[in-house]
């Protein structure tokens, strides 16, 4: 049976407010959930959707030039295409990474359901659960500690504590987090890039004497020897995030030995180059986690399912959902003790009425 061919592929603007703001880095800064939802049809009527999350100061992406890329550019190369070779299509265009990572999704949640297979069983992910973590930005101690009280409420059980702003109050809100809940929930950092070569080590390790499990892009991502000489010092299991956008540059870091732990996005390198990076970080002896981008539900569910394979063994960030005030889905996500189950990520819809509400006017 011949592969299906892309009959259509249609973009909607959706706004989540959220509550409170999301800060980290030196100055960065997320106020409300501004995605764009991708739909691909295919010539069999299958459909698949997936969400692109725009992050001007990462990836210098809107949401605007999201549509515009696949209107004038992505779609054109691949109407009237057969629907496995999505990727290879669009991989010709640099950058745009969120644009072509949505549509590469949304591609294969459509094949999937085109071969009356789940997204599970397409992607080779065999895992019933998996381990999801948080991310507490910076801000008033006060209004962060609520936030993590608030969330471990609601099940999470792993902090990922973004710091780089103001080093002594990273730490004061460490030990506020760790006087709170104790052995119950589990602690690591993203400095995003903030700290300095000369003294990056040492704050390490009082990040690992205080019992955090690793640290997130300690170093800006062009000290390349830096970050390869801090990593050989092996003082804190390292996470490559912003210097492992693409398969190409994971290849620059694994030659250089400069992470332990292999931060995937889905939705920038899209499920093919996601499943290629794994295979990478896997020979190399790296462990893998997932991040979503900071993605609303039917963000958080496509990366869970991914999650969901068996090489991905820490903790994944699939709780941001969480932050978000409305949604646009059928059904909400649960997090039990620490675990979000797959098979509820597997039934979660995008709700037509919720989203209708939701879509902002096309630029």
């Amino acid at each position: 049976m011949s592969t299906p061919t892309i009959a259509a592929i249609e973009t909607s603007i959706f706004r989540l407010p959220m509550v409170g703001e999301l800060r980290w880095g030196s100055q960065s800064a997320l106020a409300e959930a501004r995605h764009v939802l991708v739909r691909v049809a295919l010539s069999d009527g299958s459909e698949g959707v997936a969400e692109a999350p725009p992050r001007p100061t990462i990836y210098g992406e809107t949401a605007a030039t999201i549509v515009a890329i696949i209107r004038d550019e992505l779609a054109p190369r691949l109407i009237g295409q057969p629907a496995d070779t999505a990727w290879a299509r669009i991989a010709l265009i640099p950058n745009n990474h969120t644009a072509k990572g949505a549509i590469d999704m949304a591609v294969h949640d459509a094949l999937a359901r085109s071969a009356g297979r789940t997204l599970a069983e397409q992607l080779g992910a065999t895992r019933e659960r998996v381990r999801v973590s948080y991310i507490l930005g910076i801000g008033a101690r006060d209004e962060v500690l609520a936030e993590a009280e608030r969330v471990v409420a609601q099940g999470v059980r792993v902090l990922k504590v973004k710091v780089g702003r103001d080093w002594d109050d990273d730490l004061a809100r460490i030990r506020d987090l760790q006087s709170m809940f104790g052995d119950r929930v589990d602690l690591y950092a993203d400095a995003n890039e903030t700290m300095v070569a000369a003294d990056a080590a040492q704050r390490l390790a009082v990040l690992r004497d205080l019992g955090l499990h690793y640290c997130e892009e300690p170093l800006p991502v062009e000290q390349v020897r830096a970050r390869a000489a801090l990593r050989a010092q092996t003082v804190l299991p390292l996470i490559a995030d912003d210097s492992a956008f693409t398969v190409r540059d994971l290849q620059r870091e694994l030659e250089l030995d400069t992470f332990d732990i292999l931060n995937i996005k889905t939705p920038r390198t899209g499920y093919t180059e996601s499943l290629a990076m794994v295979e990478l970080a896997r020979r190399a002896g790296k462990g893998v986690m997932v991040g979503s981008q900071a993605g609303s539900t039917i963000g958080a569910a496509r990366a869970a399912v991914f999650a969901a394979r068996a090489e991905v063994e820490h903790p994944s960030e699939l709780s941001f959902f969480l932050k978000l005030r409305e949604e646009i889905t059928d059904r909400p996500l649960t997090i039990v003790d620490g675990w979000l189950s797959v098979q509820e990520a597997l039934s979660v819809r995008v709700d037509p009425d919720r989203l209708r509400a939701m879509t902002l006017r096309a630029p």
